[in-house]
C-alpha cells in the first residue's frame, strides 16, 4: 500500500439523496486505539451523522464506531461526540457557512489515506420532497434512455 492510497470504510449513501452537496473536505478525526482497530475492521455507520459546533470546534455526532471484540476497558462509547481535526480558518469559514439558513455539514464517508482516518464532510442543504422526486425522474428517465441505446446497437 503506497503513502497515499485511499482504503473506504464507510459511505453515507443517503446525504446525496437527502441533501444538495454544496462543497466536500477531508478532515481528520480524533480517535482512540481501539477506534481505530474497529474502523480497520469496517465496524462503523455514517446513517444518522451530522457535525456541530461546540466551543469554536467543530464535532462529529452520532457517528457509529462499534466497539473493538479485543478490546476491554480500553473501548469507548459507540456514539460518542468526537471532534475534527480542521485549521483554525477553516473552522471560522466553515462556522459562517453554517449560520446561513439551511445550510448544514454532513459526514458523507471514513476511509484511510496512508495509516490515518480521514472523514469527508460536506457542506449540504436540505432537499424538499418535490426537489427528491425530481432526482428520481430524472434518473428513471437516464436509464431508460440507455436501456433504448442499448436495444438499439444490438
Amino acid at each position: 500500500m503506497g503513502k497515499d492510497s485511499i482504503k473506504q470504510i464507510s459511505y453515507n449513501r443517503s446525504v446525496r439523496h437527502d441533501y444538495f452537496v454544496d462543497e466536500t473536505l477531508e478532515v481528520g478525526i480524533e480517535l482512540f486505539g481501539t477506534e481505530v482497530k474497529s474502523i480497520r475492521a469496517g465496524h462503523t455507520h455514517l446513517r444518522d451523522a451530522w457535525c456541530d459546533f461546540i466551543g469554536g470546534e467543530l464535532f462529529v455526532k452520532q457517528m457509529h464506531i462499534s466497539p473493538y471484540e479485543q478490546g476491554n476497558i480500553f473501548n469507548r462509547e459507540p456514539l460518542r461526540v468526537r471532534k475534527l481535526l480542521l485549521h483554525k480558518r477553516e473552522i471560522t469559514r466553515l462556522y459562517g457557512l453554517v449560520k446561513q439558513k439551511g445550510v448544514t455539514i454532513i459526514p458523507i464517508q471514513v476511509y484511510f489515506k496512508g495509516n490515518k482516518v480521514k472523514l469527508e464532510v460536506g457542506i449540504c442543504r436540505g432537499k424538499k420532497l418535490y426537489d427528491k422526486r425530481d432526482d428520481m425522474a430524472k434518473r428513471d428517465a437516464k436509464r431508460d434512455i440507455e436501456r433504448a441505446l442499448k436495444e438499439r446497437n444490438r
